[in-house]
């Protein structure tokens, strides 16, 4: 066992009554289960480059460990498929034959089954738009200490960097706006981090999606970020249409609107898999 994960612990008692429910379902019937997954904060610790982030260490093993015992796994991310993939490290593991990356807020789909990607054309307005912002972000005095993300089928402007990373976003925020809507995109706030993308994208509707089509009997959703409300109210919506639901925030101190709704808080990314391990180890 990894030195950097604390053994085995009692799971946290959910702090509401939907949210215990969500999790003796869960534990009654794993098999039926769905269990999702922010990736950045979630399962990988937040760092200055995006590009650098990479999955706990432990992430892996715990979640080779709990996917076979569940319906499924889905990581669902704002990021190309094929990049959580390879930045988590998810790609032929034995245990892994249940999981799935649903990217660009579910656009792309990988599957551990096959290993391949499937996606459709991406929308014209995010071309349109990376070539505008490095000008924009010039003329608006912010092109130092911000760092523009490719994503394929989104951009995204970060301002961790930024000398003042809270001033440098609040100020782009009408900016940005109003170019993202000259081409028909919207733009998702983050932490420290402001993304331009075609509406219709949300983690919402990716895991409503995916609930829907495997069936789940009940569903465990963990994120950080504001992205990541899309899928809290998801799995509001499923608990009062009969599916439980768990809701657990990866706890951040940047970002409090998850920890007010979630029914487990956990230490960051660091307390995920050690919630996934304790599950696994749950469920036999």
């Amino acid at each position: 066992m990894s030195s950097t994960t604390p053994a085995s612990q009692p799971l946290p008692p959910p702090t509401t009554k939907a949210g215990q429910e969500g999790l003796d379902a869960l534990l009654a019937r794993p098999g039926q289960a769905l269990i999702g997954l922010d990736f950045d904060g979630t399962l990988a610790p937040i760092v200055a480059d995006p590009e650098q982030a990479r999955a706990h260490p432990d992430a892996v093993p715990a979640l080779a460990a709990l996917a076979p015992k569940v319906a499924a796994v889905a990581v669902i991310t704002g990021r190309p498929a094929e990049v959580a993939v390879r930045n988590g490290g998810f790609a032929d593991v034995s245990g892994l034959e249940h999981l799935v990356v649903l990217g660009h807020y579910g656009a792309e789909r990988w599957d551990a089954r096959t290993g391949e990607v499937s996606a459709p054309e991406p929308h014209p307005g995010v071309a349109a738009v990376r070539a505008e912002l490095p000008e924009l972000l010039e003329r608006l005095g912010a092109s130092q200490g911000t760092w523009i993300e490719e994503k394929g089928r989104s951009v995204a402007v970060h301002t961790r960097r930024a000398a003042d990373p809270q001033a440098t976003l609040d100020a782009l925020r009408d900016p940005l706006a109003g170019l993202a809507g000259r081409h028909g995109l919207i733009v998702e706030p983050g932490r420290m981090v402001l993304e331009l993308r075609p509406p219709g994208m949300d983690k919402g509707a990716a895991l409503t999606g995916f609930a829907r089509e495997i069936g789940a009997g009940s569903v465990l959703f963990a994120g950080d970020d504001l992205g990541d409300l899309p899928a809290y109210s998801a799995v509001d919506t499923l608990r009062s249409d009969g599916t439980p639901g768990l809701l657990v925030c990866s706890g951040s101190d940047e970002v409090t609107e998850l920890r007010e709704r979630a029914d487990v808080v956990v230490n960051g990314p660091e307390g995920v898999v050690r919630l996934l391990r304790d599950l696994a180890d749950r469920l036999g």
